[in-house]
């Protein structure tokens, strides 16, 4: 190592003291964010991208010998061969979601009189004054009244979420009706519960910690009426307790590049690969269909009790059905504020999605459709090559780790930095404001305090349990 070098490490110690200092307690922070610590954090965040970008300038004829090292040996082919593979995947796979995304365009609102008859279910657990506010939004739909009914099912909730259930029902009378377990039983059977009452031509679920705009339901459904192979519609989500909290911010941020480009492609290619619980809607004749299923579901001999969502969309698109996505059909969610909430919510989405592909994987290269089967194999290849791929891209961090820790941070905050930027331009471009910075702090959370959720997941997937409500699995 050369003398610069050297005191290039010594005189960056402190800082990336300072910087890892920010970061754990930003990772461990209980109490809510004041304007003061945000700054805090996005200045961190660009310090790490700054020391990053100059450790790889001053690193990279490192970078160069790592990589000539790597090529002098049959095994150092092999593996350059499949990276450049990989990689030529993932770009070429970028592009082909961006002609999809362009292509889009949500299906606009249909008239009162073509409006289908709807029910909307929403099971709830421990939510407090939350499912009131809830059911209220969704009462105050410009969806014709005669056309719709709210059912609400409290879940075995051990705090007054009944309570506010009682008051709603005061309030909207006929128009809602509720229903208790006699125990907590979990989402899928409060789901099922409501789907066996609910008599609409579309299902609607809405999560007990969300709330829809004005438009929401009828747009929401409007696919239905102009696209008759139409089975499922997912929803636009957004973050709601995003006002403080970094979590919440930096999640908003994520969401809309998840639903607006990512999901808006899908739907493109009629095959939207999860609609989401917090909002989506279904064709009754098609519940029904694969009720019994979903239903009695199971995962390496266990009853599966997480991924109602995306297990309820595999099956209709099983079906053959084409499964949308509305921009225009918007639902505020809450999301976790803390970390250990955020780390269990996303294990709990890892292991449905293990589940949930290995299911896809036994029907998606069949005649499951009459036409339009290859974008939805190309979703699911590259879905399925993020789970094959984690084990290995995990050992070959933790060995790059290991050779040259610097170059590591420096190679990985380039890209970072690239890749966020999309995210960044992306969300500035839709809404005109600044919060999309938020993006470089979420990456950067997500490779050094999240990368090990794929990998966990893969191994725990037979693990049954809800992990962010505190629910033990029922044995």
């Amino acid at each position: 190592m050369t003398s610069k070098k050297a005191n290039f490490i010594l005189s960056s110690k402190s800082k990336i003291k300072k910087t890892s200092s920010d970061f754990t307690s930003f990772l461990s922070s209980k109490s809510k964010t004041s304007s003061s610590e945000n700054k805090i954090v996005l200045l961190s965040t660009f310090s790490l991208l700054l020391f990053g970008v100059y450790f790889f300038s001053v690193f990279h004829e490192d970078f160069e010998k790592f990589n000539a090292n790597k090529i002098s040996s049959s095994l150092g082919v092999a593996l350059v061969v499949i990276a450049i593979t990989l990689f030529t995947f993932k770009v070429l796979f970028f592009l082909y979601k961006a002609f999809n995304y362009y292509q889009y365009k949500p299906i606009e609102s249909a008239q009162d009189k073509e409006l289908p008859t709807c029910n909307i279910i929403v099971p709830a657990y421990n939510e407090g004054k939350q499912v009131w506010d809830t059911l209220m939004s969704i009462a105050n739909s410009n969806y014709p009244e005669h056309k719709i009914q709210i059912i609400s099912i409290d879940d075995g909730s051990k705090d007054d979420t009944w309570k506010w259930m009682l008051d709603a029902k005061k309030n909207l009378g006929d128009r809602l009706e509720i229903y208790q377990q006699p125990e907590n039983l979990g989402k899928r059977q409060a789901l099922y519960r409501g789907f066996n009452l609910a008599t609409g031509n579309i299902y609607i679920t809405v999560d007990s910690d969300s709330i829809v705009t004005e438009d929401t339901l009828r747009n929401l459904v409007s696919p239905f009426i102009k696209n008759e192979q139409c089975g499922a519609v997912a929803g636009n989500i957004r973050v709601l307790n995003n006002k403080e909290e970094m979590l919440p911010k930096m999640l908003d941020v994520s969401f809309v590049l998840s639903f607006e480009f990512v999901r808006s492609a899908e739907s493109n290619l009629n095959s939207v690969l999860c609609t989401p619980g917090a909002l989506a809607a279904y064709k009754s004749t098609a519940v029904h269909k694969c009720l019994p299923e979903w239903i009695n579901q199971t995962f390496m001999g266990k009853p599966s009790d997480i991924g109602e969502d995306r297990a309820l969309t595999n099956m209709i698109l099983k079906q053959g059905k084409h499964v949308l996505f509305q921009k225009n059909a918007i639902a505020y969610t809450n999301v976790p504020e803390q970390y250990i909430g955020l780390y269990k919510m996303f294990i709990r989405w890892g292991r449905s999605n293990v589940r949930e592909s290995l299911e896809m994987a036994k029907y998606v290269f069949k005649n499951f459709r009459a036409k339009g089967k290859t974008g939805t194999r190309v979703l699911f290849i590259s879905q399925f090559l993020k789970i094959l791929m984690s084990y290995p891209l995990l050992i070959a961090m933790l060995f790059f780790v290991s050779v040259h820790p610097l170059l590591f941070i420096g190679s990985t905050s380039v890209s970072i930095l690239i890749i966020s930027t999309f995210s960044v331009i992306f969300f500035s471009t839709k809404y005109k404001t600044t919060q999309g910075i938020w993006a470089y702090s979420y990456s950067i959370l997500y490779t050094f305090a999240l990368f090990w959720i794929t990998p966990y997941a893969i191994a725990t997937a037979s693990k049954r349990g809800w992990l962010t409500r505190d629910l033990s699995p029922t044995k």
